[in-house]
């Protein structure tokens, strides 16, 4: 009867399709990311283990109690959890404490994970965005290289390499990343090969930019949504590697540690009744991981196109 009448419905479907169409790529991606409520949960927890990484120094007692641990058979109570001591999560078979351990521990783990994953994507993304702009035969040829070095197993390389340069963090953190960049320049050159087609590079082209400038100026950027959600998902993986090198004996050496080789150590010294040394370091270990995968997750579902 009134075909042009407007609804109260009609208008704030309006409202909403134009504040949509309003933000920017980034302002819509950080809308769906915070709906988000286990990507938000988790982002929380990791910025709360890296705090605990970065101050819980200050809380921990770095000097070694030297007690006699091969009677904790006996005595069971030695070098347990305890607010009264100080010592917040007990001490290892060696009197250090645990907390002090745990501490330092995460935060190893941590930057040899995000660095391992700033070096996979930052090599990866290059190679791959060069493979898929240049096309033809540098791409079979780059991508012939790739295909050579993933049929390589990843974990005898880097053992290889621990072995033969010596066993240092500096090592893990080249041997991790410069070996996991392959799967990164997989992706780049995917979606190199669909933007490298689209007008705004053709214009470059068509006005005699430098081929290294498009890459870098307008091929890449056009990459970012990609490789943050890579790189979130990659950081976990860096960690695990890191932690079963650890566990092996073959990571992160005295008097340093990793959550790895304090889930080793706590490992062999369960037959004692010290289950606390496992349980604190695995703890983190196992939040630290579910969190990465939870913000990867969220941030691969606010930067998927098909759901804007």
């Amino acid at each position: 009867m009134f075909p042009n009448r407007t609804t109260v419905e009609d208008i704030e479907n309006a409202a909403a399709l134009a504040e949509v169409q309003g933000r920017s790529l980034w302002a819509s991606a950080r809308a769906r990311f915070m709906r988000n409520k286990a990507a938000v949960v988790s982002l929380i927890v990791l910025i709360l283990v890296a705090a605990f990484a970065l101050f819980g120094g200050f809380f921990a007692q770095w000097e070694r109690d030297f007690v006699d641990f091969s009677l904790m058979g006996r005595n069971a109570h030695l070098g347990v959890p305890s607010f009264e001591t100080g010592h917040y999560f007990g001490t290892d078979n060696s009197g250090r404490d645990l907390f002090a351990r745990t501490v330092q521990g995460t935060g190893i783990s941590l930057m040899v994970g995000i660095v391992g994953a700033m070096v996979a994507v930052l090599v990866g993304t290059l190679y791959g965005a060069t493979a898929g702009y240049f096309g033809g035969r540098v791409d079979g040829i780059m991508m012939r290289i790739v295909d050579v070095l993933m049929s390589i197993p990843f974990m005898f390389v880097l053992i290889l390499m621990l072995v033969i340069f010596g066993r240092s963090i500096l090592m893990l953190f080249i041997g991790i990343g410069l070996i996991s960049w392959l799967d990164m320049a997989r992706i780049a050159r995917g979606q190199t090969l669909t933007i490298k087609n689209k007008e705004f590079v053709e214009v470059a082209v068509a006005t005699g930019v430098h081929p290294l400038r498009i890459i870098l100026r307008h091929i890449i950027p056009n990459l970012l949504g990609i490789v943050v959600v890579y790189a979130t998902l990659l950081v976990p993986n860096m960690i695990i590697f890191e932690s079963f090198i650890s566990f092996l004996g073959l990571g992160v050496q005295e008097p340093n540690t990793s959550l790895g080789a304090l889930i080793s150590e706590g490992a062999g010294t369960m037959q004692y009744g010290t289950l606390w040394q496992l349980l604190f370091p695995l703890f983190f270990f196992v939040l630290t991981i579910f969190a990465f995968f939870f913000v990867g997750d969220g941030l691969r579902d606010a930067l998927d196109p098909k759901d804007r």
